[in-house]
């Protein structure tokens, strides 16, 4: 299986699907809430999917109100502009890694392989990988990614332990990286510890909340008034920058301000409160339980 869509019925209800209206799916993956969005359109109705990851072209549904941009989202106001997309009645962003990267061995997203080759890029055009991280990057700028993206205790000791070990070889397996960082390992909490590592690694692979900001910053130039935005989010640096700019329309959460001190209207309303799988979603799909589905309306 491609991927199951996480928080599927709370998501449609969430976008309140007009039948004639224009929607994108910046995170087309699996097709999975495309399609489901494609059943709730009429035959006048359009939906523009994106996904930055080739393997996803496999999943592209033969339907001639879907138009599938290979592209980051992060680029997603050009091209709807170029298509002549805008403005839209909705976009979806469901920010998790899909099941199909992760038990794809060597695409390097999961510490089940331990042969694979540390990757993790969503784009396997892109120019980085997580090996070229770990042996490249200087000191200080590994400690500022697992701190800032993997929020880990004991950065410094951990950053010298790489930077001695890939000084001797290379560290370029899934593998070999758990070798060097092991003794910092607490094995009480160790699926915590590996998810942490990974997830700074992949966030810097991927300027995931670079992307992240790009839309943020471009939503309200894509969406109609009333039109709304729902974005599936997966750790706290995500749903953060989310919930800041929904409530706010900044990435720093602090109320604009005019010259005189008086608060300056904001771009969104935020017609529900945030969302979480049910303990019935979570047992047919254990890797939705992290997920947060947060939705505001353009005013």
């Amino acid at each position: 299986m491609y991927h199951i869509p996480a928080l599927l019925t709370d998501t449609l209800k969430a976008l309140a699907i007009k039948p004639n209206g224009r929607y994108a799916d910046f995170t087309f993956g699996g097709g999975g809430h495309s399609r489901a969005i494609l059943e709730n359109l009429s035959p006048e109705g359009k939906l523009y999917a994106f996904d930055q990851d080739p393997d996803a072209v496999q999943n592209i549904i033969p339907d001639e109100r879907l138009q599938f941009f290979a592209h980051n989202f992060k680029d997603a106001l050009k091209v709807l502009q170029e298509a002549d997309a805008l403005p839209l009645d909705g976009i979806l962003a469901d920010l998790g890694v899909s099941f199909h990267q992760f038990d794809t061995a060597h695409r390097g997203f999961s510490i089940r392989f331990a042969d694979a080759p540390l990757d993790m890029r969503m784009d396997p055009s892109l120019e980085h990988t997580a090996a070229d991280i770990v042996n490249h990057y200087p000191s200080k700028e590994l400690h500022q990614i697992f701190k800032m993206y993997g929020e880990l205790p004991k950065i410094t000791p951990l950053v010298r332990r790489i930077v001695t070990e890939r000084e001797k070889k290379p560290i370029e397996t899934v593998r070999e990286l758990k070798e060097v960082l092991m003794p910092f390992c607490d094995f009480k909490k160790e699926t915590q510890f590996w998810a942490q590592v990974f997830q700074a690694l992949r966030i810097e692979v991927n300027k995931e909340l670079d992307s992240l900001k790009q839309l943020l910053l471009d939503c309200n130039k894509m969406l109609k008034p009333g039109g709304r935005i729902v974005i599936i989010s997966y750790h706290s640096l995500e749903d953060r920058l989310v919930k800041r700019w929904f409530k706010t329309s900044t990435l720093t959460g602090k109320m604009p301000q005019d010259m005189f001190g008086n608060p300056i209207d904001q771009y969104f309303n935020i017609p529900q409160k945030m969302l979480t799988p049910n303990l019935e979603e979570i047992n047919q799909n254990p890797r939705s339980r992290s997920a947060k589905l947060r939705v505001a309306e353009r005013l």
